[in-house]
């Protein structure tokens, strides 16, 4: 099938590599003509594993093209995918002026039937207002379909996210988008499950922030442990133990970050409030996260006795591990705090230091770990990437001036931590009581 997907970022491209894996013929749309130049030379404009691999193989196969040109891509596609951004308002809404602008240049541009199908996150009735939108751009006469069909994918996995989903939804109107995105999805082996386009917008909305309420419970549970000398990770386990509650999502820490959680959370209180739905929970879940970058610095002022003149070690800036996503990372949030207590802030991340340099002027980038400890009191584990775990703590200990490690992450078995010597901090441990 001939696929046509608007936007070349984190959802777009690697839905257009993917489709193009399972053999259509996809073309890539984005206004960013640097970007494209980029992409037309196989050159990623972000970090997400697999993802090089598969663009390079199938633009060689010819199965996968780049464009800056949104009426070729309309031309292409008997089915258009919209994967462009829709960044939060200061009033916490969606934006939702690219996909406006997206659907408009679609609706001039066509000839001849399109299902037009919604893949960035949008609020519910997003739909109803494209097909509106559509109604008064395209050609009388000329037939189209508007879809929702919500993405899953998340940052670090997301190309096999896609290839190897859990479910997929996809939120349909008539007969004939129904069809051509059953055929579509054919060869996945995922439960496919077809409802109306509101609902497929609300489950989006509505599994990121149960998620994120997953997130913020433990996060609450693990600030009583750490009051009342319980450990979290024992309670974490326990309560992972009910199938029902299930372990995924109970691991205390900095809280969560990333476009994703922070973003759809706001929108979807937004939503609730424009149509006079208390959200309470919510607002409680979004209050909790903010919360802990704040606890976990105040960790470190208390096991420095102040943090005025200390030098301070972040392992780690990306909201997660295997990505070079800084937006609405954690660790922004901790930088300002330290530096506002007098610290001095130095940082390392595996893949993205060149993302968070113009993010946080003033923080001294390490090329290595071990550099990164050379006369620190004290290192902080933001992002659990894997090599943060085969660390030599002997070496880290002799090149630091003070051996206190905070754990925001809770990757390090402290018993083990204090055996090398080290003063440890962690995220609901009981060290507080």
């Amino acid at each position: 099938m001939k696929i046509t997907v608007v936007g070349a970022g984190h959802v777009g491209l690697v839905t257009g590599a993917c489709f193009a894996e399972l053999g259509h013929t996809v073309l890539c749309v984005d206004n960013d003509l640097e970007r494209v130049k980029g992409l037309q030379a196989a050159r990623i404009p972000f970090y997400e594993p697999r993802l090089q691999v598969l663009v390079t193989e199938n633009a060689s196969r010819g199965r996968l093209r780049f464009d800056s040109d949104l009426a070729a891509g309309v031309r292409h596609g008997r089915v258009i995918f919209i994967a462009v951004g829709t960044p939060p308002k200061p009033d916490g809404s969606a934006d939702l002026s690219t996909v406006g602008k997206v659907v408009r240049s679609i609706g001039r541009a066509m000839l001849s039937h399109r299902l037009i199908v919604e893949k960035s996150t949008v609020p519910v009735e997003t739909g109803r207002w494209l097909k509106r939108v559509l109604r008064g751009s395209a050609p009388r006469g000329v037939p189209f379909d508007v879809a929702s069909n919500p993405e899953f994918l998340r940052e670090g996995s997301a190309v096999r996210d896609f290839l190897e989903p859990d479910r997929i939804v996809v939120g349909v109107e008539s007969a004939r988008a129904r069809r051509l995105l059953e055929e579509l999805y054919k060869p996945f082996r995922a439960k496919l499950l077809v409802t109306d386009i509101g609902s497929a917008e609300l489950i989006k909305h509505a599994s990121n922030a149960f998620l994120s309420t997953k997130i913020s419970f433990i996060n609450a549970v693990g600030e009583l442990c750490g009051q009342v000398g319980a450990d979290v990770r024992q309670v974490a386990a326990g309560m992972g133990l009910d199938p029902r509650i299930g372990p995924a999502f109970l691991n205390a820490g900095i809280g969560f970050g990333g476009f994703c959680f922070p973003k759809d959370l706001e929108a979807f209180i937004h939503i609730a409030k424009r149509r006079g739905v208390d959200p309470k929970l919510l607002k409680a879940v979004q209050g909790i996260n903010r919360r802990m970058p704040e606890l976990f610095v105040g960790k470190i002022r208390k096991a420095l006795g102040g943090l005025r003149g200390r030098t301070i070690g972040l392992l780690g800036l990306a909201f997660k591990p295997d990505t070079d996503d800084m937006r609405f990372a954690p660790a922004i949030s901790i930088v300002r705090a330290l530096r506002k207590g007098g610290a001095r802030v130095r940082a390392y991340d595996p893949q993205a230091m060149t993302e968070a340099g113009p993010l946080l002027p003033g923080v001294l980038l390490a090329p290595d770990p071990y550099r990164l400890a050379e006369g620190c009191d004290c290192l902080a584990l933001i992002t659990e990437w894997n090599e943060f775990k085969e660390l030599d703590f002997r070496r880290i200990k002799r090149a630091m001036r003070r051996a206190v490690l905070a754990d925001g992450r809770n990757l390090y078995d402290p018993a083990q931590i204090r055996r090398f010597g080290f003063r440890y901090v962690g995220m609901g441990n009981g060290a507080d009581a």
